[in-house]
């Protein structure tokens, strides 16, 4: 079987010859040319596993080559060289199709690292098997609008150019940059997702660029960051628009230099991994406030990708509710009942499809023999025909037999303060408020813990805690 072969397009004779013989050691078969017209003679004779281009040519740019592989030979990767320093023109070739980039001087490492996973999209079956099928699993509908993001994702899995998803919160934006990432030839490298909003921000540069030993009190170990942990893979900078300003800064530098350097490091180390961004928020205009710098979001957003809400593709609710039970209940664990369906299309979903687990996961507990009806559904506002579908908790208060608990039930909420009044104890204060609002929520549940976390807008665990932590207790039968 014959080698890769690569197509090398510089005009400087000394970095024609190192990139040959560093390809011709990697056991990959070379050919080369000086100009764009060479190149494109080259291109109609032989097929390529990867092109390699500089951007500035004697008859014109690399980025006319870019564009013409981009269109007339999609299967093959194309990888521009730039000037050091020229971030913008690596940004300008990535949004026009090329699949990554190296800077001048050429660091060898680097190359390499890029020209082998270029020859993983050149060549299927050297690609991990995660890759083949793609983790689009959960990303379930047949709607139009799916099927043409499952296409963009396939697409741009072929790139290593920073993407930005934007969509709404619960739209599943993970999810799509995971289906990125299974697909691309780095699956079988580490995907990382990080929440830039859970960070504290005396913590951030630590987090993500990791530290020395003795960097600062309590560091007692080396501790590789986030960029370390996805090298070779995919890092996912989830919620973006909630990262301070000073910590883009150093992002920034990081994302264009590829490199990072350790708290108490004196040197920088290399980093090789995919950036994919997703915010909920309105980036263009987080930049236009100045909550959001312009050149770290000219870096960030080369390629978009957004993600339709639920309410733009309700004909794909059947899937999508069958796929959810499934998981929650197994498979013939649980069916809806008349007109569930109905009721959940008549529902904005403004948390879209984590909103629709979290319905379903709630109404399941509520169901009798796994049989989900509507009033378990709990809706507020959701529409069945021209009748609103507003289900009600019980609300009769539930009597309870004399004893230590039943007399907590009974407990006089705390006055209310006058105008201008604050509470000498205010820790105290509040849990006597949480205390009453709990206890009323249980008892218009007749203590069933899942309808009152339901009440509650909280999650029953959530609830389980609050009861311990203010000592409420269920009263004995």
């Amino acid at each position: 079987m014959s080698s890769p072969r690569i197509l090398v397009v510089d005009d400087e004779p000394d970095l024609r010859e190192l990139l040959e013989i560093t390809l011709l050691k990697m056991g990959l078969d070379v050919d080369s040319a000086a100009t764009v017209r060479e190149a494109r003679a080259l291109l109609g004779q032989k097929p390529y596993a990867l092109v390699l281009t500089d951007m500035r040519l004697p008859d014109g740019l690399g980025l006319e080559l870019v564009r013409e592989v981009a269109v007339h030979h999609k299967s093959t990767p194309i990888a521009v060289i730039t000037a050091y320093g020229s971030a913008e023109n690596a940004v300008v070739a990535l949004k026009a199709g090329a699949f990554d980039y190296v800077s001048k001087p050429v660091v060898l490492d680097d190359l390499r690292a890029m020209v082998r996973a270029a020859l993983k999209l050149s060549d299927p079956a050297a690609a991990p098997a995660a890759s083949q099928a793609g983790d689009t699993s959960r990303l379930v509908g047949q709607s139009p609008a799916m099927q043409a993001l499952r296409t963009q994702i396939a697409r741009l899995a072929r790139s290593q150019a920073p993407i930005a998803i934007n969509g709404e919160s619960g739209s599943g934006k993970e999810l799509a940059a995971r289906a990125i990432h299974a697909q691309s030839a780095r699956a079988g490298k580490p995907f990382v997702a990080v929440n830039c909003g859970a960070i504290p921000e005396a913590l951030m540069e630590a987090e993500f660029f990791g530290y020395r030993k003795g960097a600062f009190t309590g560091a007692n170990d080396e501790r590789d960051g986030f960029f370390q942990a996805a090298n070779g893979g995919t890092l996912m900078l989830d919620e973006v628009a909630d990262l301070p300003l000073a910590m883009q800064v150093k992002l920034l530098r990081a994302i264009q230099e590829r490199r990072v350097r350790k708290i108490g490091a004196t040197v920088e180390e290399p980093v090789d991994v995919r950036i994919i961004s997703a915010t909920h928020k309105d980036l263009a205009r987080c930049v236009e406030n100045g909550s959001f710098r312009q050149d770290l979001f000219y870096r960030l957003n080369v390629i978009e990708l957004t993600l339709p809400p639920l309410r733009e593709r309700l004909d794909d609710l059947p899937l999508l509710v069958d796929a959810i039970l499934a998981r929650l209940a197994g498979p013939g664990g649980a069916r809806l009942g008349p007109g569930v369906l109905d009721a959940l299309r008549g529902y904005a979903f403004p948390g879209n499809v984590r909103e629709l687990e979290n319905v379903l996961e709630r109404a399941l507990a509520f169901a009798d023999d796994g049989v989900i009806e509507v009033g378990d559904l709990l809706l507020k506002g959701a529409k069945l025909g021209d009748a609103a579908v507003v289900p009600q908790p019980p609300q009769t208060p539930v009597s309870v037999a004399p004893g230590p608990t039943a007399a907590l039930e009974q407990a006089a909420p705390p006055p209310p303060l006058a105008h201008d009044a604050l509470p000498s104890n205010l820790p105290d204060y509040l849990s006597q408020v949480e205390r009453d609002i709990i206890l009323r929520a249980l008892n218009q549940t007749q203590f069933n813990r899942t309808q009152a976390a339901s009440l509650l807008g909280i999650s029953v665990r959530q609830l389980r805690y609050q009861m311990q932590k203010l000592d409420i207790h269920a009263p004995e039968p």
